[in-house]
């Protein structure tokens, strides 16, 4: 697949005309290529979007929802074939990506609605020559970043709700997974966008990501991704005092209570930990057991892990497709390598391993027990298919431990106590909590970090307020 540059309407090539290949994680061969955009096409696709903005703006939310709902229909249409190019690029199982694909069509749909409801406020005035209306507009040219975890649903998200809102859209999307982006921006372009309401930039990262900061026409950056990245883009920001939102790094704590269907939660932190061989922001990373049931849990979970097939996610019955690359399989044997170096034990997996004749990064799904606070796993974020097991004696207890670090994204708990599961997800310090529930990201509900995992909300009408500002009328009558 070649993919090119998103330009004001029309597929161009970067002006120094170099191109970048794409491999695909599980074999190593190419699957298609991108141009190697840099400062100067990222400024070109900045200034169509300013110039559509002038439009675009103003277009009805019916026009604005017609175009959405088309885009849509079309992704759903084309399901099969996006989600074949995600797997390639990105490697996870191809039943994966579908339900991927299937999701990021979701929030085409939801906020093709959600246009509609960009409602204002009248306010009672404390005099009677007055009138005091409250409405919101577009903030402007929307300069979004998005990851190569989950190439769809990322893109979606936030292109989604900017156009609902009135705003203009340059996007770019991760190096090791464009051809997806590639794919939605044709259909963009079939539905019929006017040019320069969507833009699509791929190249080098650091030059466009400068463009986006730098140039006075960019009115808001979108991004998700690591915190550290995300902190130097808040910084940089600050010059223009540009506008913000950011879902950063994760560290999800999975609390385990001796109340819980075993099973159930077993067969949750399977989907939570394992899906997309553990590269998501909300998987588990912490897995607080209550002691009492630690050793039944830990076998159960051991079983289930250890039938699961590894392989080339376009495979049937693959469960654990490769990790992105050599560097992201190195990052998790050395957290595998403190751990036990510190006392852990290995119930299962933890070391890479070959699959065939495939090339790819392959990692053994691995569970890890006598996990304590010491270990960098416990600190830092995996990105990888290891499970560590603690175990805890009280709710208090796992509440403390459940709430350290830095992070705040998402956390679960699995209980059969009603009581508990209030007090629980209350005390836990995140934007997400899944009480008997792996997979809590819907297209209508917000999703946003506390503390360092983030700024602002994706999803439901609290998503497209981050696109909007808030302008306060008097009226002198």
């Amino acid at each position: 697949m070649k993919g090119h540059i998103y330009q004001d309407g029309k597929w161009v090539e970067a002006v120094s005309g170099e191109r970048k290949i794409v491999l695909n994680p599980a074999t190593g061969e190419a699957v298609g290529s991108i141009p190697i955009g840099r400062r100067a096409d990222a400024a070109a696709c900045i200034t169509a979007a300013a110039k559509a903005f002038k439009t675009w703006s103003k277009t009805t939310a019916m026009e604005r929802s017609s175009l959405l709902y088309a885009a849509y229909q079309k992704m759903v249409e084309r399901a099969d074939q996006i989600a074949r190019i995600l797997t390639l690029e990105q490697g996870k199982p191809l039943f994966e990506s579908k339900g991927e694909v299937m999701f990021a069509a979701e929030f085409l749909r939801w906020y093709s609605e959600e246009a509609k409801r960009n409602y204002g406020e009248t306010i009672p005035a404390s005099s009677a020559n007055k009138r005091i209306v409250v409405i919101r507009q577009p903030v402007g040219v929307v300069a979004a970043i998005t990851p190569w975890n989950f190439p769809a649903s990322m893109v979606t998200r936030k292109i989604a709700p900017a156009l609902a809102a009135g705003c203009t859209v340059v996007l770019k999307p991760a190096d090791y997974t464009p051809l997806t982006a590639v794919a939605l921006f044709e259909i963009f372009d079939e539905v019929g966008f006017p040019p320069g309401v969507v833009n699509l930039i791929t190249g080098r990262g650091r030059e466009i990501g400068a463009e986006f900061i730098d140039n006075p026409q960019v009115h808001k950056i979108t991004f998700t991704g690591s915190t550290e990245v995300g902190k130097q883009l808040i910084r940089a920001s600050a010059d223009q005092v540009k506008r913000v939102s950011m879902e950063l790094g994760g560290h999800a704590p999975f609390i385990v209570f001796e109340d819980a269907d075993i099973d159930r939660a077993v067969e949750a932190c399977i989907i939570s930990k394992f899906r997309n061989a553990g590269q998501t922001c909300i998987c588990a990373n912490r897995i607080y057991v209550q002691d009492s049931i630690m050793d039944v849990f830990a076998k159960k979970l051991t079983a289930r892990v250890q039938a699961m097939k590894i392989g080339n996610g376009m495979e049937e019955g693959v469960d654990i497709g490769p990790l992105i690359d050599i560097d992201a399989m190195d990052k998790v044997n050395r957290q595998v390598e403190d751990a036990l170096a510190k006392g852990a034990s290995l119930l299962t997996g933890g070391k890479s391993c070959s699959v065939e004749s495939l090339t790819g990064a392959y990692y053994e799904p691995t569970i890890l027990t006598n996990v304590d606070e010491s270990m960098k796993i416990t600190s830092e974020e995996t990105f990888g298919p290891v499970a560590p097991l603690y175990s805890f004696h009280t709710e208090e207890e796992a509440i403390e431990k459940a709430n350290s670090g830095e992070y705040g994204l998402a956390a679960y708990a699995f209980t059969n106590d009603l009581g508990r599961s209030i007090r629980v997800s209350e005390a836990l310090e995140y934007g997400i909590v899944g009480i008997n529930d792996a997979l809590p990201s819907v297209a209508q509900a917000p999703f946003g970090g506390w503390k360092e995992s983030g700024i602002g909300r994706e999803g439901g009408h609290y998503g497209m307020e981050a696109f909007l500002e808030v302008k306060y009328i008097s009226f002198g009558v």
